[in-house]
């Protein structure tokens, strides 16, 4: 790669202007200052300096949504050797991570990025980045139970909350809802319901913050586009 264009990709300057550098003797190769163009460098091997700082390609951020099926673990290995989300993805050019947990027996989106301060951001219940879920329950719980879930509920080490809950639908012994979390405590949908006695038979998470889960089936990802990354930073953005 010209030396250039391996400045410029490093996020030093415009290339036009990494060339002005080079030609002003502001930049080294293996120790050596480099005043010609026309140099070529090998990224893995050669040390560049740009004013005595050594400079890197920083690698690529990713960014993926993943309709995680039931069955699998939202951790990079499993030391119970059971199928993990990672290997849904296949081989990919950096090393990604989930952000969050989706439980074993839990469905639904989940966002993996090698992003780690856009990670963390959209972890912290500081900023309350909203995560929607579609729930199927045992029994059909009165109205003051499903106030709870908004007032608070004693989960055993915290009281949860859920921003909002709507009933969908009740059908037999069955009921059915959507609700919005802020906060992400373990297994926290289905420790709420646990204490009002409607253990959860279905869970599926359909939306983290802006993104959703159209047009995937459980197994399948696809990459953000642009518009997508840009919106779910700014949702960390204005709550800094």
């Amino acid at each position: 790669m010209r030396l250039q264009k391996y400045m410029a990709h490093c996020g030093v300057a415009s290339r036009r202007k990494c060339e002005e550098m080079i030609k002003q003797g502001r930049v080294t190769v293996n120790g050596q200052v480099v005043t010609q163009l026309g140099v070529k460098v090998d990224p893995q091997r050669d040390e560049v300096k740009v004013d005595g700082k050594p400079i890197s390609l920083e690698p690529k951020q990713v960014y993926i949504l993943l309709y995680k099926p039931r069955g699998y673990v939202t951790t990079v290995k499993d030391t119970h050797q059971r199928p993990t989300v990672m290997s849904l993805l296949g081989s990919q050019p950096v090393r990604v991570y989930p952000v969050g947990r989706l439980d074993f027996d839990t469905e639904g989106l989940l966002l993996l990025t090698n992003d780690g301060e856009l990670a963390n951001k959209l972890m912290h219940p500081r900023y309350g980045v909203e995560k929607e879920y579609y729930v199927v329950v045992e029994g059909r719980p009165y109205k003051s139970q499903i106030q709870k879930f908004i007032d608070g509920i004693d989960i055993g080490d915290a009281i949860a909350h859920a921003h909002k809950i709507r009933l969908l639908w009740q059908k037999g012994n069955s009921s059915a809802f959507k609700i919005v979390l802020k906060e992400g405590r373990n297994r926290q949908i289905r420790r709420m319901f646990e204490a009002i006695g409607c253990p959860v038979k279905f869970l599926r998470r359909e939306r983290f913050g802006n993104l959703v889960l159209r047009g995937l089936k459980p197994g399948q990802w696809r990459y953000l586009d642009e518009h997508e990354i840009i919106q779910l930073k700014k949702l960390v953005e204005a709550k800094a």
